[in-house]
């Protein structure tokens, strides 16, 4: 909803300024969403007068004018036809920016003459779509005088209207809010009736009350339309309405001003004598003011004379009688459409009109004969012409009644203590009557249905700011729990898991015996007595068969790549109380097939998110022993992580194709089980934040070498005495090659292993890089005897 200060000012008696009007607003609840002031974008712009023009010394269409300006005489070069001296422009200095043109005036000559600013048109200021020359103002404008102000240029002030409140989509409801809220006097906005001088001679029906129960209209005849008068135009362009013609632009003027929608009908191509509000039939059509046909259906409520469907009620007009030049006599329309059928109307169509759009939020239903009467009064004295009686047919839909309201109330729901006589006059000025303990919302008020809805108003035309600030009482804290090391380990895991990719999820602790037996359990001592299902029969010994089944259902129905993950308890011992808590993951690799035939190994990518979970919860280093001790993996692609010689806390690899096999699942199929519980406690400190990042500038290098080892020698244990040999400098060791065969002994192999050598402060010298060499091959020998390869 956009509208000026001097509309404003037609229904309230304020001497505001906008500031002052866009903060009263907004203690009123009125949101506003901007101010549009010209004052603002054309502060450098002011009015300047031609001394003298001559014709310009090189070119035949130009004049060097002498201007009296804001800052002195100016010498300008300009190439509008009407340059003269003697008129009243606009004038632009130099270091404006011109809006219509989107440049910033800079001094430079102009055929050989300099120009020390600039002479405006009016689509240069764009005050104007177009123009022929620079701006031609009254004489009695002194020199120095704003562009806008010369102009009659105002802000203009854009809000947004809540569904609520309709009464807001018209001045005279913002005017009335801000008279409330002490901002000034709300004027008499009283329409005074038009007497009728003969009877309305065309009918008005309304066969389905339900969609149009109130309709009031009166003929017009010898009127003389054309374009609006100055003011009329200027007020509907500022909001950014186009004028079309007199009459039409008086119902777009009351639809914003009073938020009574209307519309005008050239009488003399209307049939049958009549008007009707009716619903739509099959097959028929509307051609719409805005140039389209749109198809009506029984679910549309049109307007309609005895040719058929000419409107769609309280959406649209139709060309078939809208008004022209020639038009002489006119049929004025006030109607009050249902809001859901107009809403419904708008949606099926796409219409969103400005009388769509308040219909659909309830417009006054009490406005149906002043707003015909106002618009009567303006299209008298604006066009001329004699009016008829007022026909009102149907009954409009009955005023809100008056409902109980102890004042105390006030003070209990907001806090606010004002009294009874405040509460009273901020009812009475919003349009309330108060008789009492008794309270009737007016007219345009149907939002308000119960006490706390009046409340609301007193505490928003009160302001917002008076509430009291009375803190809330102390509640003690609830007793809570304190996470365990354990539960805190799980939490950890369980979003490290989610953060990698994977999906949880949540199975039965049973399984069937015969699959527990593939899993090293199905102990007679952990069948289930009374299970919940035939297959359902024994407590689980590992999660990976409810993974493993799982992976075979999604498989089945077109999802073969699976990544999912549980944390549970599985039973491995005597008793069910011998339990733990186990991280289990399961990877169904199931890549697009490549044109290179290029493949990746899951077993490492696996393994990588393995190592990634241990470190976010915790886990002191490992050891990676290669094998596992457990029979349902791949004997030859599956490893084991140990404390110790003795505590196995995770088990990697690939499934044994025997057990895919006997579970009906195609593999390959990659997992890991980590047992949760094994993992020592306290070894990690609990921080909220990560520390700060720490990047040296310095460029690192890499230094290769390769050991000769044992063949029982696992590949971390050598990697281990490396990265220990200086914590400080050393960054990363990576093994990445193993040979065994001609040059190395019998029974041993060569281990290649990349340092990453990470400087600090300062680059390292050659002999500070051979120095580091030498700890590094001095730390491999002594932990496990590995030799330099020659």
């Amino acid at each position: 909803m956009k509208f000026t200060l001097s509309w404003l000012r037609e229904h309230l008696d304020t001497t505001a300024s906008t500031t002052e009007l866009v903060e009263a607003m907004t203690m009123a609840g009125l949101e506003v969403e901007h101010v549009a002031d010209p004052a603002t974008k054309l502060a450098a712009f002011t009015v300047a007068k031609i001394v003298e023009a001559v014709q310009h010394p090189n070119a035949d269409r130009l004049r060097v004018c002498q201007v009296d300006t804001v800052d002195g005489r100016k010498e300008i070069v300009c190439g509008a036809p009407n340059a003269r001296a003697g008129l009243t422009t606009i004038y632009a200095p130099i270091g404006a920016y011109v809006p219509g043109l989107g440049v910033t005036l800079v001094e430079k000559p102009v055929r050989g003459v300099v120009s020390n600013g600039m002479l405006c048109s009016a689509s240069e200021l764009e005050a104007a779509s177009e123009s022929d020359g620079i701006m031609d103002l009254p004489d009695d404008l002194a020199v120095g005088t704003p562009a806008a102000t010369a102009l009659g240029l105002e802000a203009v002030i854009d809000f947004e209207v809540t569904p609520n409140r309709p009464d807001w989509l018209g001045v005279v409801g913002i005017a009335r809010d801000l008279a409330a809220a002490g901002l000034g006097t709300l004027k008499d906005i009283a329409v005074a009736p038009v007497p009728g001088t003969f009877p309305n001679p065309i009918a008005i029906k309304l066969p389905v009350p339900e969609a149009c129960p109130a309709f009031s209209g009166r003929l017009i005849r010898g009127v003389k339309n054309g374009p609006s008068p100055a003011w009329l135009a200027q007020r509907l362009t500022s909001i950014g309405l186009r004028s079309i013609n007199t009459l039409v632009d008086i119902t777009n003027l009351i639809t914003y001003d009073r938020a009574r929608p209307l519309h005008v009908y050239d009488a003399a191509k209307l049939t049958g004598g009549f008007v009707e509000a009716r619903m739509g039939r099959d097959g028929e059509e509307v051609a719409a003011l805005d140039g389209k046909t749109y198809a009506v259906t029984p679910d549309i409520c049109v307007i309609a004379d005895a040719s058929g469907a000419i409107g769609l009620g309280g959406v649209m007009g139709g060309e078939s009688t809208g008004c022209s030049e020639t038009t002489t006599d006119v049929f004025l329309e006030s109607a009050w459409f249902d809001p859901i059928l107009t809403a419904q109307t708008g949606r099926s169509t796409g219409i969103n009109s400005d009388a769509q759009y308040r219909f659909a939020r309830t417009v006054d239903p009490q406005s149906l004969v002043p707003g015909l009467e106002l618009a009567t009064k303006l299209i008298l004295e604006l066009c001329g012409g004699e009016a008829s009686e007022v026909t009102l047919a149907g009954e409009a839909p009955t005023p809100p009644t008056a409902m109980t309201f102890d004042h105390t109330y006030v003070k209990r729901l907001s806090g606010l203590d004002i009294g009874d006589a405040r509460i009273d006059e901020i009812l009475t000025k919003l349009g309330f009557a108060v008789a009492g303990d008794q309270v009737t919302p007016p007219s345009w008020r149907r939002d308000v249905e119960g006490k706390a809805d009046l409340v609301e108003e007193v505490a928003r035309i009160q302001g917002y700011d008076a509430l009291p600030a009375t803190p809330l009482p102390e509640l003690a804290p609830a007793a809570g729990g304190v996470l365990t090391a354990r539960q805190g380990r799980v939490r950890v895991a369980r979003r490290a898991m989610a953060a990698r990719g994977y999906a949880e999820t949540i199975t039965w602790s049973f399984t069937a015996r015969a699959t527990a037996k593939l899993f090293g359990g199905g102990d007679a001592k952990l069948v289930v007595t009374n299970p919940i299902a035939s297959d359902l029969d024994c407590m689980r010994p590992s999660i990976l068969p409810n993974l493993i089944e799982a992976a075979g259902r999604n498989a089945r129905r077109g999802f073969p790549d699976l990544a999912a993950f549980e944390i549970g308890p599985l039973y491995r011992g005597d008793v069910p109380q011998d339990q733990m808590t186990v991280l289990a993951a399961l990877v169904a690799p199931h890549p697009p097939r490549r044109w290179d035939g290029a493949k990746s190994d899951p077993l490492f990518d696996l393994k990588a998110d393995l190592m990634a979970i241990l470190e976010e919860i915790g886990a002191p280093n490992l050891q990676v022993v290669q094998g596992s001790t457990s029979d349902w993996w791949h004997p030859g692609r599956s490893a084991r992580l140990q404390l110790g010689p003795k505590t196995v806390v995770a088990e990697f690899g690939e499934l044994h194709p025997r057990v895919l096999k006997a579970l009906d699942v195609d593999g390959p199929l990659v997992a890991f089980e980590l047992n949760l519980d094994a993992i020592p406690e306290g070894k990690r400190k609990s921080t909220k934040t990560r520390p700060a990042l720490d990047i040296s500038t310095l460029m690192p290098l890499s230094r290769d070498f390769a050991f000769v080892v044992g063949s029982e020698v696992a590949a971390g244990d050598l990697v281990r005495p490396i990265l220990a040999a200086d914590k400080a400098l050393i960054a990363d060791a990576r093994v990445f090659d193993v040979y065994s065969g001609p040059g190395v002994p019998e029974g041993s192999k060569s281990v290649a292993v990349e340092v990453l050598v990470q400087p600090r402060d300062k680059t390292l010298t050659e002999p500070e890089i051979e120095a580091l060499s030498a700890r590094i091959v001095a730390a491999a020998e002594k932990t496990v005897g590995a030799k330099l390869r020659s």
